[in-house]
């Protein structure tokens, strides 16, 4: 009877603490709690609580007055009205009450939901604009707005680490694992770059290396550590199709003001295993020429050896009974392990999550750091819709990592100090964490913001950016992420980093964006952004577009890239001649209060892996191009550039103003595009092409005599 008793009284408390699961329940119209929860569910709990209750006192006091048919009836109770309350009646408000007028009933909660699931990911402070868009974008908009234009990544990683691979790697024992994108000023001028880290390939992979070189010393001792970066800008192309290189080669080769005073890496995204170090074989540094440079580990955060008590618990932890017996390994040796960037900060703190993508920092003194960004999480944030399948529905970029690339040291610094959650962290680590201020300046200039959270925040935006909840009950004006092209296959399209002038502002800024199309509608409607500059780090900004007009959707602009007859022919073309095409991404570029798109296509032999950007297309308004390069495209769409020499823009050489107003530019590019456009229709014979290409040069031409005449007035 106590047994019984205390079972039902732990019951009890279970149906008290049931009245707050409802807070996260997942059978209303919203996540949490919805109408049925509140004035069904929710009673049929305190009854419970109260019957449960009832029923163990009956039993307790049964066993003075030995009445066993109260127990029955008690159990008996507590059952009917279980089944009654918690399944029949819940089911009957729903289908009776609720649907019938669902909206009017759900809508306090449904305005939850839009409340906290905004608070939960951090959107409830996003800025929303909007974006007028016009179609006078100029040449001379183009310079003002240089570098911008000048930032245009047309290296997508994937090509990109393939063409690093063929031409960097230098050695088979060097491996470039992947391909970071980041924000220098490099000779004085800010700069989006690509670099990778030339990380030292497990000996165990190498397929192509002689086997007797797989020694115990030489993967133990010898080959250790990486060597240095190869950094090259986003935009720039130098002959065949190759990447510009700012770092380059062993040893490492600098064409601008971006040096590198330390360039070995012993710890990184692929490096696996443990080593000795500072012992009496000689470390491979790098290759030169027909020899080798060798080097001795001069750091001191590895874990020392000491004594031979030592390395018979190293032996027996790595099962390796060669640390017993090798006449190398002395008391000054250290052992570096967890090498893995990712597994090293995981094994320190394993209640954080963590993004998928470390990246490798030079900071002001030429060292070499990996960042990775960290996230706080939780699955108990009432009325939050959940972003995964294990429910979790809040998420904070709570912390920032930093890994030494050649000693190995880790430092978290909180990012977040308003989050709950690293708040309790801080106070059971008390000396695990540091300010955000203690980071180094070199490295906070690289803090940015991460692709993984922005990605759950723009996915959850989709819905819950509508703030009316009869839109939100309706779905009215649902957003989703766009598809594009890449290499062969259609994806959905990934954050991506730009740089840019934000509309109002003085300066361009790093930023990570993303568009959005109306579900079920190809046409672009908004698009979201991370800032990550200065004092603005953190605060999301999203332009909505007019409603009443049409923008170009990414899949759009595919489709007209597509059905471009010059621009299909020659991929065909390519196609047949023993080569493969490969689609980069495409970008949405916003300039002034225009959006230019951008996509690369490079070219790879059939047997090679060496892959060559070898056009740049761009679409503005009606026009898509294809080019050599990014500088011939817009001056195929916009023209060549009303500066003149010896003046400034708009001036001739003699010192006279030259009569041309950015209408007249324009319409005088667009002119001259249509009339190159209806020459290449009628080489092809694609007469139906030349006839609307001359209809809408006519129409060019009205307007520009149109201009014209009233300034002539």
């Amino acid at each position: 009877a106590v047994l019984l008793a205390a079972i039902l009284a732990l019951k009890a408390w279970g149906y008290r603490l049931s009245m707050f699961s409802i807070l996260f329940a997942s059978d209303s119209i919203v996540y949490g709690a919805g109408y049925t929860d509140i004035h069904a569910r929710l009673l049929a709990y305190k009854v419970l609580l109260v019957v449960a209750l009832a029923a163990a006192v009956l039993i307790i006091v049964n066993i003075f007055i030995r009445r066993f048919n109260w127990v029955v009836y008690s159990i008996g109770a507590w059952l009917v009205v279980a089944v009654l309350l918690g399944s029949v009646y819940p089911m009957i408000i729903q289908s009776m009450v609720v649907q019938p007028n669902e909206y009017n009933l759900e809508k306090p909660y449904i305005e939850n939901s839009i409340k906290y699931t905004r608070m939960a990911y951090g959107l409830d402070e996003v800025d929303n604009k909007d974006f007028e868009i016009d179609y006078t974008l100029t040449m001379n908009d183009l310079e003002n707005n240089s570098p911008t234009v000048d930032n245009i990544r047309l290296w997508d990683w994937k090509p990109l680490r393939e063409t690093y691979k063929s031409l960097q790697e230098l050695r088979p024992y060097y491996y470039f694992n992947d391909v970071d994108i980041d924000r220098y000023v490099v000779d004085g001028e800010y700069r989006q770059v690509m670099l990778s880290a030339r990380e030292m390939e497990d000996m165990n992979r190498l397929t192509n290396w002689d086997s007797q070189a797989k020694t115990w010393v030489n993967q133990r001792q010898t080959y250790t550590h990486g060597y240095g970066v190869v950094v090259s800008p986003v935009t720039e192309i130098e002959q065949e199709g190759f990447p510009k290189f700012f770092i380059k080669d062993i040893p490492p080769s600098f064409a601008t003001d971006l040096t590198i005073s330390q360039p070995a890496i012993y710890f990184g995204e692929r490096t696996d295993g443990w080593v000795v170090v500072n012992t009496d074989q000689d470390e491979f540094d790098y290759p030169m020429g027909d020899s080798n440079v060798y080097t001795t580990y001069e750091g001191d955060k590895g874990i020392s050896i000491k004594s031979f008590s030592r390395r018979l618990i190293f032996s027996w932890y790595f099962r390796d009974y060669k640390l017993i017996f090798s006449g190398d390994i002395g008391n000054e040796s250290q052992i570096l392990m967890k090498r893995n960037i990712k597994d090293r900060i995981a094994e320190i703190a394993p209640w954080l999550a963590y993004d998928s993508d470390p990246y490798i920092v030079i900071n002001d003194d030429g060292k070499l750091f990996w960042m990775l960004d960290a996230y706080t999480y939780s699955s108990k944030y009432p009325y939050s819709e959940p972003f995964d399948v294990a429910g979790n529905n809040y998420i904070r970029n709570s912390v920032k990592v930093t890994v030494d690339a050649y000693t190995g040291q880790v430092v978290f610094y909180v990012a977040d100090a308003n989050d709950p959650v690293i708040q309790t962290y801080q106070a059971i680590f008390p000396e695990l964490f540091h300010t955000l201020d203690d980071m180094p300046d070199g490295l906070q200039s690289h803090i940015r913001y991460p692709s993984d959270l922005f990605s759950v925040q723009a996915s959850i935006w989709c819905n819950y950016h509508m703030n009316d909840p009869a839109v939100f009950y309706n779905k009215e004006d649902t957003w989703v992420i766009p598809t594009e092209v890449v290499g062969s296959s259609s994806q959905t399209m990934e954050p991506y980093y730009i740089i840019t002038r934000l509309q109002g502002e003085e300066k361009e800024e790093y930023i990570l964006m993303i568009p959005y199309i109306p579900n079920g509608k190809l046409n672009m409607t908004a698009w979201m952004c991370a800032r990550m500059d200065g004092d603005n780090y953190g605060k999301l900004l999203v332009y909505s577009f007019p409603k009443q007009e049409t923008i170009y959707g990414p899949s759009q602009i595919e489709s007209r890239i597509n059905q471009n007859t010059e621009i299909s022919q020659q991929l065909t073309l390519w196609s047949q001649s023993g080569t493969s095409t490969y689609r980069g991404n495409l970008l949405v570029i916003p300039i002034e209060n225009s959006i230019l798109y951008v996509e690369p296509l490079y070219l790879q032999a059939d047997n090679s892996a060496l892959p060559e950007l070898k056009r740049v297309i761009v679409s503005y308004h009606n026009t898509v191009v294809m080019e050599e390069t990014l500088d011939e495209a817009l001056i195929a769409i916009f023209g060549a550039s009303t500066a003149r020499p010896g003046g400034e823009s708009g001036e001739t050489a003699g010192g006279e103003a030259a009569p041309l107003s950015d209408d007249v530019v324009y319409l005088a590019a667009q002119a001259r595009t249509l009339f190159d456009n209806a020459q290449r229709a009628s080489q092809n014979g694609n007469w139906g092409d030349y006839g609307n290409y001359l209809s809408e040069l006519n129409d060019v031409l009205l307007q520009l005599e149109q201009v014209a005449g009233i300034q002539g007035s």
